[in-house]
């Protein structure tokens, strides 16, 4: 009889606890110390296929989403430097119910877009992961006078977002007021480098500055191609970049950590969305001569690793 007491009670107290744990798994999900935010969707549209020119950004992003609960979705364009095309991306995604959108611009964003937008290397928006354009390109005017360049110095503006607007205009005016005769030529941001190589291999300039990394990679191309003259000064931290320094093809280059600049615009995207507030600060840049990429703290900027 007592073997049978027991045993009942037994069921009773599993019977008890199964109840138990059905409740507590139905009010779970309520309880404020239990819930979790949705993951953020974040959708990154580029604005150049060639994955090389923004690997260290997708490392920054993709750890950024990892830490942050979200989930990043990167779009690339059939054609480079398209506004058109990257304007129809922007709102498919928007449509589509990407929380946020991280943009490399091409050109201007669509002006109804409902969706918030994070922009990369731009300025001129709240909303805006960039070093300072204007101090950028100051500081690349004067490593090219430090040089003491004996001629013309030409500044190529490839039309490739507000940024290099802001980056050339800059540079002009330092390289104006150390009274250097300053030349200036637009090139389409589509081309295919033909454009690039024309101007470098008709001009009788003694410097030519450039103003965002793939036209700086291309310069370098066409320099060691076609054997030219002038000092080249640009801007980034590419591989190809990386190695036209060590080589001597690139006197100098304004670099910043791409890596930092994707963790950032995904962070900012994420707070953006969850309505946090955000306040994106310039990113710190440094201008670079071959000699200097040995360094340590410029080998972990040219040479990212996540952890």
């Amino acid at each position: 009889m007592k073997k049978h007491r027991t045993n009942a009670f037994l069921q009773l107290l599993v019977l008890t606890a199964l109840g138990a744990a059905v409740v507590l798994t139905l009010a779970w999900p309520q309880l404020p110390f239990a819930r979790q935010e949705e993951p953020v969707e974040v959708s990154v549209i580029l604005r150049q296929a060639d994955a090389s020119l923004w690997a260290n950004a997708r490392l920054g992003m993709e750890q950024a989403a990892g830490q942050l609960r979200a989930e990043v979705r990167f779009i690339t364009p059939t054609a480079d430097n398209d506004p058109g095309e990257q304007a129809r991306l922007m709102r498919y995604e928007a449509e589509r119910g990407a929380d946020v959108l991280v943009v490399d611009p091409a050109g201007r964003a669509p002006a109804d877009l409902n969706t918030p937008v994070v922009l990369l290397d731009s300025a001129g928006k709240d909303a805006a992961v960039s070093p300072d354009n204007a101090a950028l390109g100051s500081a690349l005017a004067e490593a090219a006078l430090a040089d003491r360049p004996a001629g013309e110095v030409l500044l190529v503006r490839t039309g490739a977002g507000q940024g290099v607007s802001e980056r050339a205009a800059a540079a002009r005016e330092a390289l104006e007021a150390a009274g250097v005769q300053v030349a200036e030529t637009t090139l389409s941001p589509s081309g295919d480098g033909a454009q690039l190589e024309a101007a470098l291999g008709g001009t009788r300039a003694a410097a030519v500055l450039l103003f965002e990394p793939s036209a700086t990679e291309a310069a370098a191309a066409a320099k060691e191609k076609l054997d030219l003259s002038p000092a080249l000064y640009g801007v980034g931290s590419t591989g190809p970049i990386a190695a036209a320094l060590e080589r001597g093809t690139l006197a100098a280059s304004g670099v910043w950590s791409d890596f930092a600049a994707g963790y950032l615009a995904v962070e900012g995207a994420v707070r953006t969305a969850r309505g946090e507030d955000w306040q994106p600060q310039p990113l710190d840049f440094f201008i670079l001569r071959g000699e200097d990429i040995y360094e340590p703290d410029n080998q972990k900027l040219l040479f990212p690793v996540a952890s």
